[in-house]
């Protein structure tokens, strides 16, 4: 090896050794802007529940991940695993979460260098020339006009030292980001799961509902032969023929418009599970005695690590916290370390020959001096959209106590209505069997009976609506108390730069 090739070398050498050692005491440099700590909120101590329903017991702990099974119904549980995987809602979601993970990769990579073919400015990778025969010379002889070929091959390495935390800060926001879309997506899970939930038991309570219409059509009808045939024997005027009719066609179009309303309902379902309308069908199916479960509220403080959309706002406070950083960073230098290496000949043959490298070490530094106010407005606009951030997640905070409370209290009322109607319902049953035994003696007018099967009809509805709310209610809560999520969930959502993924094009 010629002396010349080893001090070039050497040279080489020192220079890496020096940049590595310059970029490591650059990493250790401070990070600007302010560090995360989660905002307060209010919180109040114990819910506001009325006794007894505080201390019924047993209280079913609500299953992570499909919280309907607490609901004990196969049929339901048959759909929301549908919903789960085809619903597209859902799906968008999903996309948006890659999204955020795609561009959380984005900023992580920005760990590390980049290295790449440039030609640069002045030394494009293949030309041909041709130099002036009377072209300046500077004082030594010219021979005529020239032609040559240049051709270069350089590889360009480049790296920007974060010695003040900006591709940090950006790193920690992009992460964050990424958590908030990741509890967004379970959030969007639970409203679609728990609106399928709800569009169901609602379809039940209509079912209901037109069992009971139809079975007040049959017994009608079977009143309306009985004043018939009465009134054919001269007992029974026409006004009792004609206000047993009357109550009759009225039950049968309640009947006919509650079909209708099902039918809503069930094209509901049908876009929830992502199929079409005209092609799915639920069969009928009365709620019966079904009945929700007691559910565990726990405490208040536990909502703020159950609710997913808690979780997304507490998340986009820490990503807007970041970019206070990424702002504050502008104020300070920029550092790039840089270097290039490669053949350039003017014949393509010598190419591979080590006297036609070239190499270049260095690195820029560039500071904005004067920038009309435009870094103080940034902090300002990051500093703001930390504060919309905060107030955000204090109002979810405080609209996730009122739906909790809400739902309590509905419960802990459904509860006492369904007996007291259960009762009302029995004591019209009664009302209507005197009634009708008292027409039979012919104690009375039929007028008595025709008022009493409108009353057991009017009862056993409103039970069946009341019956049909708790459920419907139930599913509130669960969604409410953030059908069994954990926001500890979250560590886990993260992006760690593996070498598959930093070696791919």
């Amino acid at each position: 090896m010629s002396s010349w090739n080893f001090k070039q070398n050497y040279f080489a050498a020192r220079a890496a050794v020096v940049g590595s050692l310059f970029m490591a005491a650059c990493l250790t440099g401070c990070t600007v802007g302010p560090n995360y700590h989660r905002p307060t909120a209010p919180v109040p101590a114990t819910w506001d529940v009325q006794e007894p329903w505080r201390e019924s017991a047993p209280k079913d702990l609500i299953p992570k991940g499909e919280w309907w099974t607490v609901f004990h119904d196969d049929e339901l549980n048959a759909l929301e695993k549908q919903t789960v995987d085809a619903n597209q809602t859902i799906k968008v979601s999903i996309a948006r979460l890659e999204q955020a993970r795609a561009t959380a990769a984005i900023q992580i990579s920005t760990l590390f260098p980049t290295l790449g073919l440039s030609p640069g400015v002045n030394t494009p990778t293949a030309e041909r020339q041709g130099l002036s025969g009377d072209r300046p010379s500077s004082g030594f002889p010219v021979k005529g006009s020239v032609q040559q070929n240049s051709f270069s091959l350089p590889f360009v390495a480049s790296y920007e030292v974060d010695l003040f935390g900006r591709r940090r800060r950006s790193i920690e926001s992009a992460e964050a980001a990424y958590q908030a879309s990741a509890a967004d997506l379970e959030n969007v899970r639970l409203v679609v799961t728990a609106e399928l939930a709800g569009d169901y038991f609602s379809l039940r309570e209509l079912d209901s509902e037109i069992g009971i219409l139809n079975r007040t059509v049959d017994a009608l009808q079977k009143g309306l032969d009985l004043v018939n045939s009465r009134h054919n024997g001269g007992v029974a005027s026409g006004l009792d023929v004609a206000q047993e009719e009357t109550l009759l066609r009225t039950t049968q179009t309640q009947a006919q418009l509650r079909l209708q309303q099902r039918k809503t309902f069930e094209d509901a379902i049908a876009v929830l599970i992502a199929q079409p309308a005209p092609d799915f069908h639920l069969p009928s199916n009365e709620l019966n005695a079904v009945a929700p479960p007691p559910l565990n509220a726990g405490l208040p403080s536990d909502l703020l690590e159950r609710r997913p959309d808690v979780a997304t706002a507490e998340r986009q406070m820490a990503s807007a916290n970041a970019q206070i950083g990424v702002a504050k960073a502008a104020y300070y230098p920029t550092i790039d370390l840089f270097a290039t290496a490669g053949p350039q000949v003017s014949d393509l043959a010598k190419l591979a020959n080590l006297s036609s490298m070239f190499w270049a070490v260095g690195a820029d530094v560039s500071e904005s001096i004067f920038t009309g106010g435009a870094r103080r407005a940034q902090v300002q606009f990051a500093q703001a959209g930390l504060d919309a951030n905060i107030a955000n997640y204090r109002e979810t905070v405080l609209n996730a106590f009122r739906e909790v409370q809400d739902d309590l209290t509905a419960l802990d009322v459904f509860i006492q209505a369904q007996q007291t109607q259960q009762q009302a319902v029995d004591a019209a049953q009664r009302t209507l069997d005197i009634s009708t035994n008292r027409y039979t003696g012919g104690l009375v007018s039929y007028l008595d009976v025709v008022t009493a099967q409108q009353n057991l009809l009017s009862n056993q509805q409103e039970l069946v609506n009341i019956q049909g709310q708790r459920l419907t209610t139930s599913v509130l809560l669960v969604k409410a108390l953030g059908g069994g999520w954990d926001a500890s969930s979250l560590a886990a959502i993260q992006v760690k730069a593996k070498l598959r993924d930093i070696i791919a094009p």
